[in-house]
């Protein structure tokens, strides 16, 4: 028996253990009362109502009353009902609070996710009430795989204004991320017969590993000064961030880009340009996106994950015209929610996606100033790079010394990774030793303690 009665405001589910529905009964309600589920006062359901609740006899609920009466357990008055005995009862012993999973620690300046709590929440739930209210029925039926209408268009409008892309809404194809746009990009490149993807020598794993398991190889781009040198590469398509470069930080020179496109145009490959955090820039004019040079041969994939969160899975590629239909084919906008879609949409069109990054962007500006400002002072033998766009910072360190740094910062509290970890195992140049600090993770009131945690940790 595993049934609960709410009479009285009670509400307690109760196993049967014994046998009969007497004996099984008693059991149930007198462990309750010596574990305290029961508490010493409380007033049980009539022998009627709980016999009801329960589907038995009301004789067998009156028989348990009777046997926990005459143990102590229950009182029971005429008038005033059937309660638990007022006396003391052996509660469950407190649990102990688990200990901090390995790992968590109390500040956090790994790179790639913005501020969470300044997430947008009366916005966006404006946002929501109004394309919900304006969305016409056939939205919610199984709709374009390219996404809805209204989000493509609202995106082609956006990224012209604001990033320079040139992009018709015919083009735009949503996706759930970056990842998702990847994977798809992927599989369409696979059935062209590209099997080898040329890629940056510091980037994220993730990517690679998700290309690779795909069936795709990467390969690591040689680079300098200036970033990744493409021309003697002789894979199918490159991964670059030629706006801000993960997690190096550097923009892609005029004379490099030219480079990478001549060699686009004359092997028929693609570019393939992860633009991840084009609309925060500090010191420098924006720098307009690579797809505008070449529409033909660069697909342009940007998404929410750093302005507003990467918990929405929410991305867009702006793709070469012949491509759409292969990437639709491959499933396109359809793990993407329709209703996220629309308020996407109308939190672009509305100007509340401007005024977030706006102040976001103010935001992160002065938690730069202020790492900067800190590093002067407490660590003036760290060289800081990479400081003029996007939400992460290069924190340069003598050779060496980055694996010590590391574990001096855990010591200290903080989670903040190395240079190193970002590094690909092919990757054939001189490795170099820094942190990578992802200044917009943690959330206002935490921001001092991770800074200071860091300070203290560099040499």
């Amino acid at each position: 028996m595993a049934k609960p009665w709410a009479t009285y405001g009670v509400d307690l589910h109760l196993e049967r253990s014994g046998p009969g529905l007497r004996r099984g009964l008693t059991d149930a309600l007198r462990d309750a009362i010596r574990t305290g589920r029961l508490a010493p006062g409380t007033r049980l359901p009539s022998s009627r109502s709980l016999a009801a609740d329960l589907g038995v006899a009301r004789n067998t609920v009156a028989d348990a009353y009777a046997d926990l009466v005459a143990e102590g357990r229950l009182t029971a008055r005429q008038g005033s009902g059937t309660h638990v005995a007022d006396r003391a009862v052996p509660r469950p012993p407190a649990r102990r609070a688990p200990a901090r999973p390995p790992g968590r620690l109390p500040h956090d300046l790994v790179p790639g996710t913005p501020d969470l709590a300044s997430f947008p929440r009366t916005a966006w739930l404006r946002a929501t009430r109004r394309a919900l209210a304006a969305a016409p029925h056939d939205a919610f039926g199984y709709g374009d795989p390219r996404g809805r209408p209204e989000l493509r268009e609202a995106l082609a409008d956006y990224l012209a204004r604001a990033r320079g892309v040139r992009a018709d809404p015919e083009n735009v194809v949503v996706c759930a991320g970056f990842a998702d746009g990847l994977r798809l990009l992927t599989a369409v490149l696979r059935d062209r017969g590209v099997h080898t993807l040329a890629v940056e020598s510091y980037g994220l794993d993730v990517h690679w590993d998700l290309v690779e398991r795909a069936g795709t190889r990467t390969v690591p781009l040689p680079y300098d000064e200036h970033g990744p040198l493409v021309a003697g590469s002789d894979a199918g398509a490159v991964l670059l961030n030629p706006s801000h470069q993960f997690p190096l930080g550097g923009a892609l020179p005029p004379a490099r880009r030219a480079e990478v496109l001549d060699r686009a145009r004359r092997t028929g490959g693609l570019v393939l340009e992860d633009d991840y955090d084009g609309e925060f820039r500090y010191d420098r004019q924006p720098v307009g996106a690579l797809q505008d040079l070449d529409p033909a041969h660069v697909v342009y994939l940007g998404t929410a994950s750093k302005s507003l969160a990467p918990g929405l899975r929410l991305g867009w590629m702006v793709l070469p015209p012949s491509l759409v239909p292969e990437v639709t084919a491959h499933g396109g906008a359809r793990s993407v929610g329709v209703v996220d879609q629309l308020v996407l949409a109308d939190f672009l069109t509305s100007g509340a996606y401007d005024r977030h990054v706006r102040a976001a962007r103010l935001r992160y500006r002065r938690r730069r100033d202020a790492l900067v400002e800190a590093l002067a002072t407490r660590a003036p033998d760290v060289r800081v790079t990479g400081i003029a766009a996007g939400l992460h910072a290069v924190l340069r360190l003598p050779p060496g010394t980055e694996p010590s740094v590391v574990r001096a910062a855990t010591w200290q509290g903080l989670r903040v990774l190395g240079l190193g970890r970002f590094r690909h195992p092919a990757a054939t140049d001189t490795p170099v030793d820094g942190l990578v600090v992802g200044y917009a993770t943690p959330p206002d009131h935490a921001w001092a303690g991770a800074l200071e945690a860091l300070c203290k940790a560099l040499p």
